[in-house]
């Protein structure tokens, strides 16, 4: 093992038990005390899921994960141990991630837009990988890194407008005049980045970004450039009802790569991925503290009254709370999953805490009826759900739990942080665990709502 990840730092749970024992567990200690506060339970055996299926499904590519979308400890300190690299916006990411003793050369200072004294930090702490696409940035790193490596950003299509999440990346028609300007201030340019964003995207993007990145690598060795590396971002689903359509984006990746960047053509394939690992990892639980009816003010409510419950909580949920169930606790305060017609829904809606009601979590839930002091459980809370301050409008960030099974602890041991070289290597991983965790899906479940406590 390499060190960055011990059984110490989680729970370590048997086969069979789930996100909701744990939560019942959980819930159970706080009913019994006086603390309500919001936290998270993240199955940490789901990322170690995710990485494998990565790793089969996309033989060339190594994952960096950037670290923006889902900082938590436990999160870094697995990926670490699974050999990943990480995609760092900035100098605090770059501090967390060398902090626990991660090379210099397993982080890509990925952001467009660096400030001068973030470039100069990378510089001082050896990060070399870094991405720019326009003169600005080029003259930023030529003044403050000398040894920087980089990558050229570009929006792989003539109309970024058509894929409104391409924020950043140079058009082909600029890409000449930038890798000429590279070379006037001697910026050593090694390769290219895209990114096609989080969601929404047809794999078939993903092809053809490739080619246009093959076409920049001729510019780029036509003009005397040594290119070997290729980003192709993220972009890829990360919950288990769109794991058909990621198989379909690696396919499409697989073929385009070997169109376009064949194996043995010295070209380095990395990616971004951030949803995909963390998404459906990690489940939300906050409390009811304030319940408020108030009429319902769109035409036609014939006369209904939306509720509004206030949460500890200021983070807004990207998923809502699934439909309530009956309460035969098997401890106090906690419920079942048996259907529960007797217990009409209402229009609910979802605040942050007492004093920052401005803060709206949900609109439009169709809910059981609330009480104060019960738990309302949000899945799939794993990507861009983590604050990053440590305190949210005077309320403290939510504490995180994490739990491993024992089987993909014994995964991340095999692993040793080094990619399988050889197909028996491979296979001898995935045996146990049949690469998709068809024997045990620990800790996967979907997400529930509590009307009383947690179902």
């Amino acid at each position: 093992m390499n060190g960055y990840l011990n059984e110490s730092d989680f729970l370590m749970v048997e086969e069979g038990f789930t996100t909701r024992d744990l939560l019942e567990n959980l819930l159970g200690e706080l009913y019994q005390g006086s603390d309500q506060q919001a936290f998270f339970v993240a199955d940490l055996g789901d990322v170690v899921k995710k990485h494998l299926r990565f790793l089969k499904a996309l033989p060339r590519v190594k994952p960096y994960f950037p670290v923006k979308c889902n900082g938590s400890e436990g999160v870094i300190r697995l990926l670490a141990e699974l050999g990943a690299g990480f995609a760092c916006a900035n100098k605090a990411e770059i501090t967390r991630v060398r902090g626990i003793g991660v090379a210099a050369d397993r982080i890509f200072y990925s952001s467009p837009c660096k400030q001068v004294a973030h470039v100069r930090y990378a510089a001082k702490h050896g990060v070399q990988l870094m991405t720019f696409d326009n003169e600005v940035e080029l003259s930023k790193v030529a003044r403050s890194h000398p040894r920087a490596r980089m990558l050229l950003g570009i929006t792989a299509d003539s109309s970024p407008s058509a894929h409104p999440s391409m924020t950043f990346g140079t058009t082909l028609k600029s890409c000449r005049q930038l890798l000429e300007a590279a070379k006037e201030q001697a910026v050593e340019v090694v390769g290219i980045s895209f990114h096609l964003g989080s969601r929404g995207l047809e794999p078939q993007a993903f092809a053809q970004a490739v080619a246009a990145a093959q076409l920049v690598f001729d510019v780029g060795t036509e003009l005397g450039y040594q290119m070997h590396l290729l980003d192709i971002g993220g972009g890829f689903p990360g919950t288990e009802d769109t794991r058909a359509r990621f198989q379909e984006i690696a396919a499409v990746v697989n073929s385009a790569l070997d169109s376009y960047f064949p194996d043995g053509s010295g070209v380095e394939i990395v990616a971004r991925p951030g949803r995909y690992y963390v998404t459906s990892a990690f489940t939300f639980a906050v409390s009811i503290t304030a319940l408020e009816e108030v009429p319902m003010e769109q035409p036609g409510s014939d006369g209904r009254w939306d509720r509004r419950a206030s949460c500890i909580t200021s983070m807004t949920a990207s998923t809502a709370p699934s439909a309530a169930s009956c309460s035969t606790a098997p401890a106090p305060g906690l419920g079942c999953t048996r259907p529960c017609p007797e217990h009409p829904s209402h229009s609910s809606s979802l605040r942050g805490p007492p004093g920052r009601a401005e803060d709206r979590i949900a609109d439009g839930l169709e809910l059981p009826e609330l009480h104060v002091g019960d738990w309302l459980l949000f899945g799939n809370m794993g990507a861009y759900s983590i604050p990053a301050s440590s305190q949210l409008g005077g309320c403290p960030q939510p504490h995180v739990t994490y739990a491993m099974s024992r089987v993909a602890w014994k995964a991340v041991q095999l692993f040793q942080g080094k990619p399988p070289q050889a197909e028996d290597d491979r296979e001898s991983l995935c045996t146990p665990l049949s690469c998709g965790w068809e024997m045990a899906e620990t800790l996967c479940v979907p997400p529930v709502f509590a009307p009383t406590g947690i179902i």
